[in-house]
């Protein structure tokens, strides 16, 4: 069984939550740790508290993921005497690693505001507020007619959806000409001899974040010893992705009614809520954590409520004065749900990957600092 350095779980995570898809002022990634080193033993929690690093080194863990950053803001000093500097003078020393997925999962597609607007009955999403745009290109490769299918086959895994339609791609027939060189070991043909061949031209639209992989398939997939493609950027909008989430509800209900369903789905002591009781909710909006800042968002996509957590006096009243209605679910209950979800896909992903020598421990310790 293979055991995965730190360097192949970074590589894993950044998959579930892509680095490009962090805020400028937010500070995801690899906090504390040694690349080379050889992991076995993960925990995964929102908070790299005191509390949750001792539970994961008495559970023998040589990673510790979490949601929010460990590190926030430069550190002039790393010093015992305060806080922070304990925790990352204790993470070192005790080889614990640590690696925070904050905003590039909340924005990330199947992240955490997906997982929020699930749990809340939320469907077709959308991103609240559009920060990143999914870059396009298309592969043109050219193909002996005979081979075709088998190139198609290994390539069609990383195609786009066209809306609700899979597997698109579009080949035409044509004629290719090359002159195998000395030292060539052709497929078709002889050295020194112009072939003309029968070719399918085959086309797919693509991610460019995902085309070293789709060459890698292309390359091993192909007859060719030399294959012909291009690649081209392209215009086209993606997948808009950005924070929060608005959509629909399978049925229209009250404000009072979803508020109580919220706070049972969440397992939340308690919540707030700005607005009249009876107003009919369809249209949702919603951000984990803290997203008043989304209010105005909410009301321009014609949400009937806001769902978030950490909601000031001055939030409430700019709900009211902007005819919205808003549901404080609290910060730690719209994000804990978190866990569960990245201790499943990692631990799916380290398996798929080859590293079935890897565990993966969901914190179990962690509590709402706020009481209600």
């Amino acid at each position: 069984m293979k055991t995965p350095k730190l360097s192949d779980i970074v590589g894993i995570i950044n998959k579930i939550a892509p680095p490009g898809l962090a805020e400028s002022w937010d500070n995801s990634g690899l906090q504390v740790g040694n690349p080379d080193a050889g992991i076995e033993r993960i925990m995964i929690a929102l908070d790299a508290t005191p509390a949750v690093m001792e539970a994961a080194r008495n559970s023998s863990c040589h990673l510790l993921v979490t949601h929010h950053p460990l590190l926030f803001k430069p550190l002039k000093t790393i010093s015992t005497a305060t806080p922070q500097g304990k925790l990352v003078h204790d993470a070192i020393r005790s080889d614990l690693a640590v690696v925070s997925i904050h905003t590039s999962y909340d924005v990330a597609e199947g992240g955490l505001n997906d997982l929020l607007a699930e749990r809340l009955g939320v469907s077709a999403c959308r991103p609240l507020q559009a920060t990143a745009g999914q870059e396009l290109a298309k592969l043109a490769v050219f193909v002996p007619g005979d081979h075709l299918e088998r190139v198609r086959g290994a390539l069609l895994p990383w195609a786009e959806a066209l809306g609700n339609y899979r597997d698109c791609s579009f080949s035409t027939p044509g004629e290719g000409t090359f002159t195998p060189l000395a030292g060539a070991t052709p497929f078709i043909g002889a050295v020194g001899s112009r072939e003309q061949v029968p070719e399918q031209r085959l086309e797919l639209l693509l991610d460019r974040r995902n085309l070293p992989r789709v060459v890698k398939a292309l390359l091993a997939a192909h007859p060719y010893e030399e294959p012909a493609f291009d690649i081209y950027p392209l215009l086209n909008e993606g997948k808009q992705l950005g924070l929060g989430r608005v959509g629909s509800l399978a049925e229209q209900t009250t404000l009072a009614d979803y508020a109580a369903r919220i706070r049972e789905m969440l397992h939340a002591p308690g919540l707030r809520y700005v607005g009249d009781p009876a107003t009919v909710i369809k249209k949702v909006a919603l951000c984990s954590g803290s997203g008043a800042s989304l209010l105005r968002d909410a009301v321009r996509c014609g949400a009937d409520v806001l769902v978030t957590g950490d909601v000031k006096y001055h939030d409430a009243r700019d709900a009211q004065d902007l005819g919205i209605t808003l549901i404080d679910a609290g910060h730690f209950p719209s994000e804990i749900i978190m866990v569960d979800d990245v201790a499943e896909r990692l631990g799916r992903m380290l398996s798929e990957a080859g590293y079935e020598n890897c565990r993966i421990l969901p914190c179990r310790i962690e509590s709402d600092p706020l009481r209600v």
